[in-house]
């Protein structure tokens, strides 16, 4: 949402349309952290991650002089994102691997909660490291809806925008997901 100080990113991208390069600092300020864990928790490693991350903004750029706000930035940059996880995994032959389960190995690592008290940081490193065992174990298609929520913040139609789905299809696979991570959070237990 726009306020008096904070335009929406839809301003924003025509302002870097027209040549305002402060314009792109402010939409990649708001949505690097959100992107960056969603391409993070989608890949098999944190280098090509990264290499994805990069090549979402780089498309961005490239993209300005022909955007368009036909619908809401993230749903844009979030498809931009989805589409370059799809070709990366179609170009390395891992399509069928990825649809099917998660690698184990991932390199997702618990960021320490800021208490004071060493147990409570233990206990919550253990159970965000948990959960990212749990989204690892997600098929791809659940896990890819439930991080754009979480991750990104869309709402359920700007996910199946930015999948290309319809609204229905995106609450079962959001059901599911959360199902599936509340029996292996509770397996934890």
């Amino acid at each position: 949402m726009a306020t008096p100080n904070k335009p929406a990113d839809e301003e924003l991208m025509l302002s870097y349309k027209e040549g305002d390069s402060r314009a792109f600092e402010q939409l990649y300020l708001r949505h690097k952290g959100p992107l960056y864990r969603y391409i993070l928790r989608s890949c098999d490693s944190k280098a090509i991650a990264e290499e994805l991350f990069q090549d979402v903004w780089t498309s961005l750029i490239r993209a300005r002089k022909s955007y368009q706000p036909s619908a809401l930035f993230t749903t844009w940059l979030y498809r931009v994102a989805s589409n370059r996880l799809t070709d990366h995994y179609r170009k390395s032959c891992k399509w069928d691997q990825y649809m099917e389960s998660a690698d184990e190995n991932s390199d997702n690592c618990a960021i320490a909660a800021p208490y004071e008290q060493p147990e409570h940081q233990s206990d919550i490193n253990q159970q965000i490291q948990r959960l990212l065992f749990c989204l690892d174990q997600l098929p791809a298609l659940q896990r890819q809806v439930f991080l754009l929520k979480e991750e990104a913040g869309l709402k359920l139609e700007e996910i199946a925008q930015a999948i290309e789905g319809n609204r229905e299809m995106v609450k079962s696979r959001m059901r599911y997901a959360i199902s599936k991570l509340r029996l292996c959070m509770e397996g934890a237990s």
